[in-house]
């Protein structure tokens, strides 16, 4: 499974949707993710990645998401 996977995979089981539904192009705002989901997802992101994410970054696409997570682990 490769990074943007894992990442849809989180993001589903958060919110109940399907993951295969979340592509590089799908925003956050289109799956409804609040602030408080972010902060939730981030605690988990940096589990399952082994990285440190700054609150600081905002991401509008779970594609752009999925390449800073990329270059942390790389």
């Amino acid at each position: 499974m490769n990074v943007l996977e894992k990442i849809a995979t989180v993001i589903a089981d958060h919110t109940g949707g399907d993951a295969s539904t979340i592509t590089e192009t799908t925003t956050f705002e289109e799956l409804g993710v609040d602030s408080l989901d972010v902060v939730e997802m981030v605690m988990r992101f940096e589990e399952e990645f082994g990285v440190e994410l700054e609150l600081e970054e905002k991401f509008e696409t779970v594609g752009a998401l999925a390449k800073f997570v990329e270059s942390k682990i790389a």
